[in-house]
């Protein structure tokens, strides 16, 4: 039991850039865009963040929120490089796949260059301090069991994952915008019938998507790193995708897949804690979250139905 609640912390703070990034997705392919292209806006908005962060901190006056900051600047650094993969979609009609596909190659090619031109080297310079751990929320903290194991030395990125949780399902599912979205991914001709401007529907949910997912990228390498690398990001943006099937396209089903796969890789780091696993080769536990993605994908999605009109490309003139 000791070793749960240890680890536990471990687990939100690999789940909560899962949660964020999912979220992105939802939106995206709510609206009917498949965003495949979340791993390179994580590594942009990654990028973003970690420069503004190294940047900042030495700022007298805006050092001490240099990553608060860098969260900012993550999320608008998502939302202007997502409008590439709109506009590539939407107007030019290109393959969602291939777009997302040309979108991520594209990511780790140009944080790279701008990583050379700013810092004369292949990665960012570290920054000493990133997003602090809220070592106890008070009152909550005090909790039996639950206190360790969610309330202490934790990441506040964490209650920011929860809190967009609610929020995303709220517009998605309990406001006339969300409702417009969900009819452009389901069927776009006839919400285009009722009046509704299917091109700006779908413009608005790939650039929300940017946003959060490039906020995803920036609070990974801010919570988890101390630079971004071309290795920051490391897939998290496809399990993200993952989490998203898994969860059903519900911003509370994407909540306890993101978990389930931050204990996944929250595991690998403990596993020389527990007897059975500790005879195991590392490498083994660096392979279980993309495992359990697999899995998690092969189990459930033919038992998933997602947006019907997802992927495909939009016809004005098709009835």
């Amino acid at each position: 039991m000791s070793l749960i609640i240890s680890m536990f912390p471990s687990v939100l703070m690999i789940a909560a850039p899962i949660i964020i990034c999912a979220l992105g997705g939802l939106f995206s392919e709510r609206s009917g865009i498949v965003n495949i292209a979340l791993e390179g806006i994580m590594m942009v908005g990654g990028f973003a963040g970690a420069t503004v962060c190294v940047l900042l901190e030495t700022n007298p006056a805006l050092g001490p929120y240099a990553g608060w900051i860098g969260l900012v600047a993550g999320l608008v650094a998502g939302a202007l490089y997502s409008i590439l993969l709109a506009v590539s979609t939407i107007n030019f009609k290109a393959d969602h796949t291939i777009a997302g596909t040309a979108l991520n190659l594209l990511a780790g090619g140009i944080t790279i260059y701008l990583c050379q031109i700013i810092f004369n080297q292949q990665r960012t310079q570290s920054f000493a301090k990133g997003i602090s751990k809220v070592k106890a929320v008070p009152i909550l903290s005090d909790i039996p069991i639950l206190g360790d194991m969610m309330f202490k030395n934790i990441y506040p990125t964490i209650f920011l994952a929860v809190i967009l949780v609610f929020i995303v399902y709220f517009v998605v599912f309990k406001t006339p915008f969300g409702l417009r979205l969900r009819s452009c991914g389901e069927n776009p001709q006839a919400s285009a019938s009722m009046g509704i401007n299917v091109y700006k529907m779908r413009y608005a949910g790939v650039i929300l998507s940017g946003c959060l997912g490039g906020l995803a990228g920036a609070v990974m390498v801010l919570t988890s790193g101390v630079q971004y690398t071309i290795a920051s990001i490391h897939g998290v943006g496809f399990i993200s995708i993952a989490a998203l099937i898994f969860g059903k396209w519900n911003p509370f089903g994407v909540l306890g897949a993101a978990i389930f796969f931050g204990f996944s890789s929250a595991l690998g780091v403990y596993a020389s804690m527990i007897p059975i696993l500790n005879k195991l080769p590392s490498e083994f536990f660096a392979c279980i979250p993309y495992v359990f993605t697999i899995i998690a994908l092969i189990v459930f999605s033919g038992k998933t139905v997602g947006p019907k009109a997802a992927g495909e490309i939009y016809d004005s003139g098709k009835r």
